[in-house]
């Protein structure tokens, strides 16, 4: 993120850009991360969010930003169903506090999504859109937003621009079963996908067999009744990898990070960066498919994070498999490392983010008490060890964390004694 601002911090996770808001329990559960965003806080910066950040956590943040919590804003927006959040502040009656908080000291708008509503919102207050010189630039990169966080429009977005992409075609609900049925007389295994989805909502893996005995093809309800989806050959996948990567308004390009997602079912489940030693080969291909994904997103219009998924084969072969145009999972957690680590010594630390589920409830000073009884807290003086990244999870128990260390093996080494402390099950 820029060193501009300063910033209205806007945690949109309810928003339609990925999934349709006939989606709100998914949605919903999505925005129990939104106190992550607390970590982009800056003295001046207002954060408006969907869910309330607790007292310990929010001093907990400013202990290890440096940040006066006196200099910096939490609006919490009331829940108000599967409605956009904008909308929400407005229902709320809320809208005229946030601009009198972002006062007339040339605040943006820091959407976490890029949707109508974000920009009508920022029209509202009276505000820029990051990294947008204007709302209207925003406006005009809606349309190829939209487009890019579909899988078809990746599809073919990523055929035209030279990306080698899983054998798949795109169809209507309608005609999935059949080209289903297509697919799998050449292909052993196929994936599913709704054409609007993240962290593999919807998805289905299906063999041969699922569709024997006259059995039917029974998808979820995203999309409707006439939503796109696409059907690809299911790889024999050895890592699921992603590169994040930016674009500036001035139409430049670079890449910001790179690691391996986990995945459970084709959900994310968390990530670790950099890439693995097995799959590092793959490096090169991912930066160069990322850029050129760059350039044609500045060519129309779009500036700000992205992401470029991609899967590698058990040939180490890489496959563009989606993008993912906004701020993603791993954005801001790479922004906090960044921000944390800043005074580090030698090279940058490998980090990780992931969740896991302790088998009785606590709260968060509990949660601190563990981590510094186990000498697993986060050390400023050495950049290394454990943050607890997202605030107390509601059932008490999934707890979202994010680890940086010296090199991957050290990593490995906290996280486990992590699931000790926190007497995490397995899942």
């Amino acid at each position: 993120m820029s060193e501009t601002g300063p910033f209205v911090v806007f945690a949109n996770f309810l928003s339609d850009l990925a999934v349709d808001l006939d989606e709100g329990q998914v949605l919903t559960r999505w925005a129990e991360q939104a106190p992550r965003k607390a970590w982009l806080l800056r003295p001046g910066d207002v954060l408006v969010t969907p869910v309330p950040l607790s007292p310990e956590f929010l001093r907990y943040v400013y202990d290890l930003t440096g940040v006066p919590p006196e200099t910096v804003a939490v609006v919490t927006v009331p829940p108000a169903g599967a409605v956009p959040l904008a909308r929400a502040v407005r229902e709320a009656g809320l809208t005229e506090r946030v601009r009198a908080l972002a006062g007339d000291r040339g605040a943006a708008l820091l959407p976490t999504a890029l949707d109508a509503s974000a920009i009508a919102f920022a029209r509202d207050l009276g505000l820029a859109v990051h990294p947008y010189p204007t709302v209207g630039a925003a406006a005009d990169a809606l349309e190829t937003t939209m487009l890019l966080n579909t899988k078809a429009g990746f599809r073919a977005t990523a055929e035209r621009l030279g990306m080698r992409l899983p054998f798949g075609r795109v169809c209507r609900r309608s005609g999935t079963e059949g080209v289903v049925r297509d697919l799998l007389r050449d292909v052993e295994r196929v994936v599913v996908k709704p054409d609007r989805s993240a962290g593999g909502h919807g998805m289905r893996f299906l063999s041969r067999d699922d569709l024997e005995d006259g059995r039917s093809l029974v998808l979820d309800t995203v999309g409707g009744p006439d939503g796109t989806w696409v059907v690809e050959e299911c790889l024999d996948v050895a890592e699921s990898v992603s590169i994040q990567l930016e674009t500036t308004a001035s139409g430049g390009t670079r890449a910001l990070f790179s690691g391996a997602m986990r995945t459970v079912g084709g959900s994310f489940t968390g990530y670790a960066s950099p890439l693995p030693a097995s799959c590092a080969h793959v490096a090169g291909e991912l930066e160069q498919w990322g850029t050129a994904l760059g350039r044609h997103l500045a060519d129309h219009g779009y500036a700000g994070p992205y992401g470029l998924d991609a899967l590698v084969d058990a040939d180490g072969v890489p496959y563009a498999s989606e993008s993912n145009i906004r701020r993603t999972a791993t954005t801001t957690p790479h922004a906090m490392v960044a921000r944390l680590t800043a005074g580090r010594p030698g090279p940058a630390p490998a980090w990780s983010v992931a969740k896991g589920w302790s088998r009785s409830p606590f709260g968060f000073d509990e949660a601190l008490h563990r981590l510094r009884e186990h000498r697993l807290a986060f050390d400023p003086a050495l950049g290394e060890g454990v943050i607890l990244y997202a605030d107390t999870p509601p059932d008490g128990r999934s707890w979202r964390y994010a680890v940086t260390a010296g090199t991957a093996e050290d990593l490995a080494e906290r996280e486990a004694a992590l699931g000790v402390a926190f007497a995490f099950e397995g899942r």
